[in-house]
Parts: structure tokens; C-alpha cells; sequence
């Protein structure tokens, strides 16, 4: 087997030449600084403000703007400068329009074609040339590498490197050169980027955060719970798939659904305009920047209460028929006194507040109607059949995973189940314990599985997908019940409460965090946990760095709704050859208020790690992977070329 691979290998290095070449090459990219990663978590659709944090690397542009040209640009210009490097094309459209002449114009052109030029030279310094030649834009190779390497120390080639910048402004090649740099630096300031969980739901455009990861030079993705809701709709889980629909309708986005992907919602609402009337405890959270009329809201809130009263049906039956799910204190339809017009939770009866159950049998309060398993199932086939929204889960599960082990570090975006005592809960699974890693891998095969066999709704896999979504032992939802019809229909907040695991109070312990490390075979004195899932409430002193360093929380809010309560707009991590720290962000007005007034939207770094000797590729997982390319290589040098 072995030398059936090495004869595949020598067809690429046919001779011994070239596999001394690529040895010498990936022995010496061994010792290069490793590159930065970049760590961002919890978008919720809000792809205005992550378009900004990524295109500034939050602020890795501009720090490397301030370490280039600190001495010779304002502090305005170097604003202006990194505006001109977060947004080339609108910020160009502005700079073209403030000139009288055109002679000025191709002053500046000329000014900025050489601090592009600088700056690339700067933040490339620890890459290869082949990595800097495949970041370059692709018409522009020559000419750049040109300009880039110059070295001109008798005078003999300014006239040359004069001459090919003013070609370049002669033949209107300006606009489009300084924009390809502009994106050249954006990727070289970020080597690798972790999206540790939840690009969808709440915000207006998770789809166009989507088409941005698609095209994204490097990456990887830890699933959060919203992102395995929206996976488990399209394989098949129809219940996921009400619980999605009722999100959108909740936070007014449900032309995501129609708009976007393309899935006719008009069955639903001719069920919803039948069976519901006005709700206010229905009607949806409107956006401060959209603007909807009373009747569309009124359609909302109608959809809204349809989509709930299906999915609390559809929730009842994978209760009954997985009762290690533990769930059966959830079907709180049969809890219902309907005469009465109370709940029966935890021992006690509640008044029900603007209920809505006209389609609700009380004598079997999870009997669907016909006209609801028509309209859910056309749904279904729908989402199913939608081509974008296809390619969208077919990304997130091609770059996805429940937890990622990386450079010595765990990404996970919910939680690690645990109990009081800070042991890993167990969870029995048809007459088969899992704990610690084992479950979280037995979720993500069950998951991986029903995504796989997508004509098939009611298995094991799909059901667990909802239990991802919902579950008390899942290490995506990390409570002990999810009261969403205690929070529509009962006034007292007591039913409201939603008891977290153990492990949200646990992570603050360092013990707790490098006992976990040590579950995903990770050093414990060198490694961290990075987590997403529960926003920071800074505004109440809360600090996201915790366990002495070892835990690092950075979903601080980038969805709007949690921004009161949170007090800022988000965290993102960064880490380099030099160590960790974390970023906070100020609420993103707009695009707008950068290009203008050279705003930007960061407020402090903090210090996670430093490192105390430079971290180079080798210590990385790339580098572990360049090792064994090496090994190979060595190994077909012995076995073509030295015998």
C-alpha cells in the first residue's frame, strides 16, 4: 500500500530534484512566525458590523498602518488611510469627487499606490512569496512584485518604476490596483479565521455573512445552536424547521425565508389569516431601520402564533418516543386545563395569557391538523429544494464541527455538560452511556448522519438535532429546559427561568477548565477554551477572560437585542506569533461613519497570553501537517531516488 503512494507521489515530483526542492521549502516555512488567527463568535446575522470587524481585522489594519507611517501621517490621515483599506471602492468614490483637478487625483493615486505598496511589504513580512503571490490581485501580479521588490540603491530603474505607476493612472487601471491591494492587506493581516458558532438568526442577513465564508481565503466553523437549528431544518427535522420560521417571524426577518432562499410562506399565512387573530404577545420585535406597515405586522403576528401551535405539536412525539431525551415535563399542551384557562408547571397552575389555541384538540392537544401537516410538509419541501440555502448547509457542514481542537486550543461555541461537582454528565443514548468528548462526537454523528439522509424526518439522527437545539445534556444549549411557552403564554417570570448547567459557574475555575483540555487531549498548562454562546455582560462588571486565563468567552453581543443588557457590541480574539488578545467593540453605526469621519468601532485590547518565545508554524496544526508532508517526501527519496 505504502509504495502504491509513493509511486502516486512521483508522478507530481518526477524527479529528484524537485522533492529536494519542496523539502528545503516546507523545512524552512517550519520556522516562520505563525500566522494571525482571528476568533469571532455569535454574528446573528448582523453582516454590516462583521463585514467591519473582518475587514479591520479588528484593528489589525490599522495597527499595522500606525506601525508603518506613526511618524509621517496625522492621526486623520491614518484614519482615512485604513477606511481607504477597509472600503477601497466607496472610499475612492468619495476621494474622486472632493478633487477639482485631475492632475491632484493622480498626485494622490501615486501617494497612496506607495503606502499601499509599504504597508503590504510590512504585513506580509512573515509570509513566503509564493503565499503573497497567490494574495496579490491576479492582473496585478507583475507589476506589484515589480513595485514590491525594488531595489535601487544607483538610481538605475527610478525612471522604470516611475514610469509603470503612471501607467497604470494613464490607462485607468488606478481604482481597480489600489482596491486589489486594499483586500491584499485585509487577508494578510489574518491568516485563519474561527467562526466560533451562531451565524444565523435574530439579524436581517445571515445569507450574506454566508456568500462572505464562502469566499473567505481560510476558516473554520464550530456550529452553534442556531446553526444546527437552520442544518436540521434542511435535513428533514420539521420540527427545526417551525422553530426556525418562528424565530424569523419573532424578530420581524422572515424575508430571509421568501426574499433570500426563495420558500413560499403564502400556505402559511392562508392557515395563520383562518385560525389567528391579533396577539400582542406574538407580534414581532420591529427593526429600528425597517420600516413595516400595521398590516404586514399583523401578518407576522398571525404567522408567528401558527408556527408556534405547530411546533409545540411536532415537539410532543419525539418527547413521547425518546424518553431518555428526559423531555417529558415539555408537553405542557396535555398540561393545559383548557376550560380553565390554565397551566399546570412544576406542581403549580398558572393563569395563560393570550393564548392561542384554535387549532389545538383538547383531547389530544399534539393532534396536527390536515391543514397543518400540509403546510409544514410543503415547507419542508421547499427548504429542501431551495438551491442557495443548499449550498449554504452544504458550507456549514463542509468547514463545520461541534468542537475544534487547534494550535493547542479547544473552540467549542456552548458547553461541556457537567455536574455540580464539575464531573462530565452522562447521557444514556438507546442503552448506551456517552460523556465528555464521547457525546459531543456521538451528537455530531448523529448529526453528520441525518444530514446525509435527508428523506428521512423521523430517525434517531433527526430527532437528535432538535435535542441540539433544546436538550438539557446538549453542549449546544447547555440548560435544563427551554421555556419558549412559558415565555408567550404565563405572566409570572418564574416560569421563564432557565436553569443553566453547571459549567457556566464551573468555567470560571481554573481546575474545571484544565480538566476539560485534558478530556480533548490537550495540554492543560499551554491551552485555553474558546466559547461562544452567552453574551458578557461587561455593563455589570462581568469579565470574559476567566479561570486564570484558561477561559476565554467572546460572544459579547453582536446581535442588536442583547447590546442593552450587554453593554457593548462584541469580542473577537486575536492570536499571533506573539500571544493572545482580546478585542472589545463599540456598537457599529455604519459604513457611512467610517468612510466620513474615520470612526471605528474598537474600545480596548486586553492581554489574554503572552507568548515568551515567538510561536512559529511549527507548533501549529499546519505545522504538524508540513512534518508529515516532509516524512513522505524523505520516504520517496529513499524509495525512488537513493537505492
Amino acid at each position: 500500500m505504502k509504495s502504491k503512494f509513493l509511486e502516486l507521489l512521483s508522478q507530481k515530483y518526477d524527479c529528484e530534484e524537485k522533492v529536494v526542492t519542496e523539502i528545503i521549502n516546507l523545512e524552512a516555512i517550519l520556522n516562520l512566525p505563525k500566522g494571525t488567527e482571528h476568533f469571532v463568535s455569535d454574528l446573528h446575522g448582523e453582516y454590516q458590523a462583521f463585514q467591519h470587524v473582518l475587514r479591520n481585522g479588528s484593528g489589525n489594519v490599522k495597527e499595522k498602518i500606525r506601525d508603518v507611517f506613526s511618524e509621517e501621517l496625522s492621526k486623520e490621515e491614518i484614519n482615512d488611510f485604513a477606511a481607504l483599506v477597509y472600503y477601497p471602492e466607496d472610499k475612492l468614490k468619495l476621494i474622486k469627487n472632493s478633487f477639482d483637478n485631475k492632475e491632484d487625483l493622480n498626485n494622490w493615486y501615486k501617494v497612496k499606490i506607495a503606502h499601499m505598496i509599504r504597508l503590504i511589504a510590512y504585513a506580509s513580512s512573515k509570509y513566503t512569496r509564493s503565499k503573497l503571490r497567490k494574495a496579490l490581485p491576479a492582473q496585478f501580479v507583475y507589476v506589484v512584485e515589480e513595485l514590491f521588490y525594488k531595489t535601487d540603491e544607483f538610481t538605475n530603474k527610478k525612471t522604470y518604476y516611475q514610469k509603470i505607476v503612471n501607467e497604470i493612472i494613464s490607462l485607468g487601471q488606478a481604482d481597480k490596483l489600489i482596491t486589489g491591494l486594499a483586500y491584499t492587506t485585509q487577508q494578510l493581516v489574518v491568516d485563519h479565521l474561527h467562526v466560533v458558532g451562531d451565524i444565523y438568526d435574530r439579524g436581517p442577513e445571515p445569507d450574506k455573512i454566508m456568500e462572505t465564508l464562502i469566499n473567505y481565503h481560510s476558516l473554520d466553523i464550530q456550529w452553534g445552536n442556531h446553526d444546527v437549528l437552520w442544518i436540521g431544518a434542511f435535513a428533514g427535522s420539521k420540527v427545526c424547521l417551525a422553530n426556525i420560521i418562528r424565530i424569523c417571524a419573532r424578530y420581524d426577518n422572515l424575508d430571509i425565508f421568501e426574499d433570500v432562499y426563495g420558500i413560499n410562506l403564502r400556505p402559511l399565512l392562508n392557515l395563520a389569516e383562518k385560525y389567528y387573530e391579533d396577539n400582542p404577545a406574538f407580534r414581532p420585535k420591529l427593526h429600528a431601520d425597517k420600516q413595516s406597515t400595521a398590516e404586514e405586522q399583523l401578518q407576522i403576528t398571525k404567522i408567528h402564533q401558527a408556527i408556534a401551535m405547530i411546533q409545540f405539536k411536532l415537539e410532543s412525539p419525539i418527547i413521547k418516543r425518546r424518553p431518555y431525551f428526559n423531555m417529558k415535563e415539555r408537553l405542557l399542551l396535555e398540561k393545559v386545563d383548557y376550560a380553565q384557562n390554565v397551566v399546570h408547571i412544576n406542581g403549580k397552575d398558572y393563569p395563560l395569557n393570550n393564548p392561542c389555541f384554535a387549532t389545538v384538540n383538547p383531547e389530544q392537544p399534539d393532534q396536527m391538523l390536515e391543514e397543518e401537516i400540509q403546510v409544514i410538509n410543503k415547507l419542508l419541501f421547499s427548504v429542501q429544494h431551495s438551491e442557495k440555502l443548499a449550498r449554504h448547509m452544504k458550507f456549514l457542514m463542509k468547514k463545520g464541527s461541534l468542537y475544534l481542537r487547534y494550535n493547542g486550543n479547544l473552540l467549542i461555541h456552548g458547553c461541556m455538560p457537567l455536574d455540580k461537582q464539575g464531573n462530565m454528565e452522562t447521557m444514556k443514548i438507546e442503552d448506551k452511556s456517552y460523556a465528555g468528548r464521547d457525546l459531543l462526537d456521538v451528537f455530531e454523528k448523529y448529526l453528520r448522519e441525518a444530514f446525509s439522509n435527508r428523506d428521512v424526518t423521523d430517525d434517531l439522527a433527526t430527532d437528535m438535532i432538535w435535542y441540539l437545539w433544546t436538550g438539557q445534556y446538549s453542549s449546544l444549549f447547555g440548560k435544563r429546559a427551554m421555556t419558549t411557552f412559558e415565555r408567550y403564554f404565563v405572566e409570572d417570570k418564574e416560569t421563564h427561568t432557565e436553569k443553566k448547567n453547571p459549567y457556566y459557574y464551573l468555567r470560571e475555575e481554573e481546575d474545571t477548565c484544565r480538566r476539560i483540555l485534558e478530556e480533548f487531549e490537550l495540554d492543560p498548562d499551554q491551552g485555553h477554551i474558546i466559547n461562544g454562546h452567552t453574551p458578557v455582560k461587561e455593563i455589570d462588571g462581568e469579565n470574559p477572560i476567566k479561570a486564570n486565563n484558561k477561559m476565554i468567552v467572546i460572544d459579547g453581543g453582536f446581535s442588536k437585542p442583547y447590546q442593552s443588557t450587554t453593554g457593548i457590541a462584541g469580542y473577537t480574539l486575536l492570536y499571533n506569533s506573539y500571544g493572545m488578545q482580546l478585542v472589545a467593540h463599540q456598537q457599529f453605526k455604519s459604513k457611512e461613519d467610517v468612510l466620513q469621519t474615520g470612526t471605528d468601532v474598537l474600545s480596548v485590547r486586553r492581554v489574554v497570553d503572552k507568548e515568551l518565545e515567538r510561536k512559529k508554524v511549527l507548533e501549529t496544526n499546519i505545522g504538524q501537517e508540513l512534518l508529515e508532508e516532509i516524512n513522505m517526501l524523505k520516504s520517496l527519496m529513499e524509495y525512488r531516488y537513493m537505492n
